[in-house]
């Protein structure tokens, strides 16, 4: 369930607690690429907004810059309507006039002296040891100019660049733009953002996974049957169309975000917590993903589609897409993981499934229940209210032995410590200015999943039709057997 806006306590402005932050961290310098835009309306500058007035970052200043030529007073306003519409946790006016004297907006058309100079303006506000996070939230063509803009405005020292997803189109484009941008930045100033992996529950995994007796020896192919990582969407395309024609579902939400959180649930145990390790193990997953096999892919495309504007009459672009996917490693050797996104679906839901193999059921009766309502399931719901919930079969109270699916839920809500979770894009912020590379992309990593992808690409099977509200192409029933998709839910999540 949604929770209401909260009213939070900030400390006042300048003063830092002791012991809310883990390392001292130099005041930053955030430039803000694209800054009138989506993205940073709904996200960026409500996250910046209450990291800025929180213990959890250092002082920052925000430079904004954006196509729009307006001044920093018409700025400030928009920056406002946006927190206010957007920002889940409620402002008073003198928390919001704290913020709002740090922001100062520059057209991008200006140049790269004007921005410079903007940037050299807010670090003297700063005093001395100031750092730059450069925020690219540019459409992917945009990426380059605003990297040679960076560079021309000697900005580039003491920096570090996030880099909104996708990251190319195919193994040669990723491969030329990174190559591109290394030629100005150095890898590790480099973070490629993922905002699914800020989620509090992607994180969860690593815990239940690493942390836990009761999972760290069960989490392989002896014991997991199969795993789902289903990400539908109600939503359509939003005004994306000129966007999303030239990407699809596959290259928008599979390589970007559904593989990333596959790497979370199917790496080895890392040598320590700590960014490099991380890395280093997704990167293996990637690297031991079978070659994506077309006859294993659903594409779908939602009936109206071709009659969106700004969308092709014979458009084949995908806007639904499930794929069976396999690694080819010691662990997972046979254990078949199934991805599922798209648009204009029946639910919006984030859900990774594991499904463990079932037990034999030579002991039970006929008549019992067991193995009717399928395997024994890991379930993490990855929403804005993380939750997690394992099923399983007990009895049912009364004569005889008859079985029912039962499950036990846990919700972040349910630990007292809810108010401190951060949204993704507020998390990955931060850890950009620590410096942690634990939940972004790599080079490597992204140039594994191109290529990976080749023989999708090369030869991707025709779109099918589905009615917008459905569950996508009756195609992906058969992609899945045996087994059976976990969504739609037959059983609601408790509340709290």
């Amino acid at each position: 369930m949604s929770q209401p806006p909260q009213t939070i306590a900030y400390p006042a402005p300048g003063s830092r607690p002791t012991g809310q932050i883990p390392e001292r961290l130099a005041p930053h310098v955030v430039v803000l690429f694209g800054a009138t835009g989506d993205l940073a309306r709904r996200k960026l500058l409500p996250g910046l907004t209450h990291l800025s007035l929180s213990s959890l970052t250092p002082d920052i200043e925000v430079v904004a810059t954006s196509l729009e030529d307006i001044d920093t007073d018409k700025f400030r306003d928009f920056a406002h309507q946006a927190v206010t519409e957007f920002g889940s946790r409620k402002l008073d006016e003198s928390q919001w006039s704290s913020f709002a004297q740090r922001l100062r907006y520059v057209p991008q058309n200006a140049g790269p002296q004007a921005l410079a100079d903007a940037v050299a303006d807010a670090e003297a506000a700063l005093g001395p040891d100031v750092r730059r996070l450069h925020y690219l939230s540019v459409p992917p063509k945009a990426a380059l100019a605003v990297v040679t803009m960076l560079s021309d405005a000697n900005l580039v020292e003491r920096s570090v660049v996030v880099m909104e997803k996708p990251f190319g189109t195919d193994l040669q484009s990723a491969i030329e733009l990174n190559d591109q941008v290394h030629g100005v930045f150095r890898e590790r100033q480099i973070f490629r953002i993922d905002h699914f992996l800020g989620k509090e529950a992607a994180q969860n995994i690593l815990a239940f996974r690493f942390a836990n007796g009761l999972f760290e020896p069960i989490w392989n192919r002896n014991f997991i049957d199969h795993v789902q990582i289903d990400v539908p969407e109600t939503l359509g395309l939003d005004r994306r169309a000129g966007f999303y024609e030239s990407t699809g579902a596959f290259k928008d939400m599979v390589v970007t975000h559904l593989f990333q959180v596959m790497a979370f649930v199917a790496m080895e145990p890392p040598t320590a917590l700590e960014p490099r390790a991380i890395s280093e193990e997704k990167n293996k997953v990637f690297r031991s993903l079978l070659p994506l096999d077309p006859n294993l892919v659903v594409r779908g495309q939602y009936a109206g589609y071709r009659s969106e504007e700004g969308v092709a009459s014979e458009s084949e672009t995908e806007t639904f897409i499930a794929l069976k996917a396999g690694l080819d490693n010691w662990r997972w050797a046979g254990v078949p993981f199934y991805l599922r996104t798209g648009k204009r679906l029946a639910e919006g839901q984030r859900i990774i499934s594991i499904a463990f193999k079932e037990a034999p059921k030579s002991m039970f009766p006929a008549g019992s229940g067991v193995g009717t309502e399928g395997p024994d399931h890991l379930t993490f719901d990855l929403s804005d209210d993380p939750k997690v919930s394992l099923s399983f079969y007990g009895k049912r109270p009364g004569p005889g032995m008859k079985l029912d699916k039962l499950s036990m839920q846990f919700s972040v809500d349910e630990t007292g410590h809810a108010g401190e979770v951060l949204e993704a894009y507020e998390r990955l912020l931060l850890d950009a200015m620590r410096g942690d590379h634990t939940l972004f992309n790599t080079a490597e990593g992204i140039e594994s999943l191109w290529e990976r992808s080749t023989p999708l690409l090369d030869n991707p099977p025709p779109v099918k039709p589905y009615a917008p509200g459905s569950w996508g192409p009756n195609a992906i029933h058969q992609l899945i057997a045996p087994h059976a998709w976990r969504l739609p839910f037959e059983r609601t999540w408790r509340e709290h």
